[in-house]
């Protein structure tokens, strides 16, 4: 199984940098992964609710750890979003097109982490699972 399998084949998703702006790619990922069957919790410090889902500050604020994270955040914020992700045990991260962070990146995979951050797109990926 490639990363990208291993990565849909989780059960338990958070989407960090979900939002309630309907054109922004926070909310078109959380949406898509709703829409695919998977269990996704939204991140985002700012907002209590994101498409009537209660949302969460952090990956800490959690009721569960997820299996996989989905980062739609400017790479500064990706740092701290990865650093938390690494100390909850998440195994899987991916980075979308601009939230890539070399360091962040770099930390996760030393943690064991599996790590997508070749610039592909969830939404494309998703429309080809099975």
């Amino acid at each position: 199984m490639n990363s990208i399998e291993r990565f849909f084949a989780a059960q338990t998703y958070a989407v960090a940098g979900a939002s309630n702006r309907r054109h922004k790619y926070g909310n078109k990922v959380f949406r898509a992964l709703l829409a695919a069957g998977r269990e996704t919790y939204p991140l985002n410090p700012a907002q209590d609710k994101i498409e009537d889902h209660r949302a969460y500050p952090s990956i800490v604020d959690l009721p569960l750890v997820p299996e996989a994270l989905s980062i739609i955040t400017p790479p500064e914020v990706t740092r701290k979003v990865v650093a938390d992700g690494i100390a909850a045990g998440v195994q899987h991260i991916r980075m979308q097109p601009g939230a890539e962070d070399e360091q962040a990146s770099q930390s996760a995979r030393e943690a064991g982490i599996n790590v997508i951050d070749d610039g592909s797109c969830i939404l494309v990926l998703l429309a080809r699972q099975p």
